[in-house]
């Protein structure tokens, strides 16, 4: 199996290995992925995320950019249809083909299998003891359960290949409250017609800091949507978001905004999120005075095997 050797920006999650994305271009608006000018010399992956069902067929539901030499994605891209509660088990996969350089190796995710370490991606025993640096950090999906409506996506989220660390305490505060807060912005999207999402993260420093030496810790998340507008003639809108800011926030903008950030912080000439558009989408129209602010809940994730 061959990786991509590219000068960097972003990565991410779990499924079948292929040529590209593959199938799973239909993931980005107009199936076209974001689109930068890279500076930093790094290997990455793009992954076509796959899980199989109980009848062993296998379903493509998300696509990843996955940085090999970090260990941790650079983006995720999905399509958000609706929020449905189907309950939550972590079972945390991994991708046997990025070890594997054989046709032959399952396609898609996969338990891992023995002792041995991981080469290219990150493992469970790397989060273990993440206090090191005076932080813990929680395994932090790019895809979020949040943001799925029905088991098997469910479940496919939970792949090491969609996780970065994330301080635990924004992943159980401010974040989690963030994802409730995008399905609300969501409902300014017509409902007939999908959404495009893409979530990645920015990681603190390419030579600073990493967990058991293997895993890049990142300084922030990002996510942006792009919609149609309800009750419009095909026009596009969107948002972008970041977070933890200075004050441990995470921040609303707009994707043009978004996009410059992402340039300056990873040291390049331009990015573009979501270049099946002439240009950035504009923000979605100012929520009514009813507009619902999700509260901080309990994550209720666990790491049980799902069965």
């Amino acid at each position: 199996m061959k990786l991509l050797v590219l000068l960097l920006l972003p990565c991410l999650s779990l499924s079948e290995v292929v040529k590209g994305f593959g199938e799973c271009r239909k993931f980005f608006l107009k199936n076209k992925p974001p689109e930068f000018t890279p500076q930093w010399v790094t290997t990455v992956q793009e992954i076509c995320q796959c899980i199989r069902d109980n009848n062993k067929q296998p379903h493509n539901l998300y696509a990843t950019l996955y940085n090999t030499d970090w260990r941790i994605p650079i983006y995720s891209a999905y399509k958000f249809k609706k929020s449905i509660d189907v309950g939550r088990c972590d079972p945390w996969y991994i991708e046997p083909q990025l070890e594997l350089d054989d046709a032959k190796a399952e396609a898609c995710m996969a338990c891992k299998q023995g002792g041995k370490d991981l080469d290219y991606q990150a493992m469970n025993s790397d989060y273990i003891g993440s206090d090191q640096f005076g932080i813990g950090y929680h395994k932090g999906h790019l895809y979020p359960v949040k943001h799925t409506d029905n088991r098997l996506s469910m479940e496919a989220t939970s792949t090491l290949t969609n996780a970065a660390p994330q301080d635990k305490r924004f992943n159980q505060g401010k974040w989690r409250v963030h994802e409730g807060k995008v399905i609300e912005d969501l409902k300014a999207c017509d409902r007939n017609v999908e959404a495009y999402v893409v979530t990645g993260v920015v990681p603190v420093d390419k030579n600073l800091p990493k967990l058991k030496d293997r895993v890049t810790v990142s300084k922030y998340y990002w996510r942006a949507f792009c919609c149609l507008l309800k009750n419009s003639k095909k026009r596009y809108i969107g948002q972008g978001y970041f977070g933890p800011n200075q004050t441990y926030e995470v921040e609303t903008l707009s994707i043009t905004a978004l996009q410059t950030r992402l340039a300056e912080d990873y040291g390049v000439n331009k990015i573009v999120i979501f270049p099946g558009l002439s240009a950035p989408p504009p923000q979605p129209p100012t929520p009514p005075p009813n507009h619902k602010i999700p509260q901080e809940v309990e994550d209720p994730s666990t790491d049980d095997d799902c069965n």
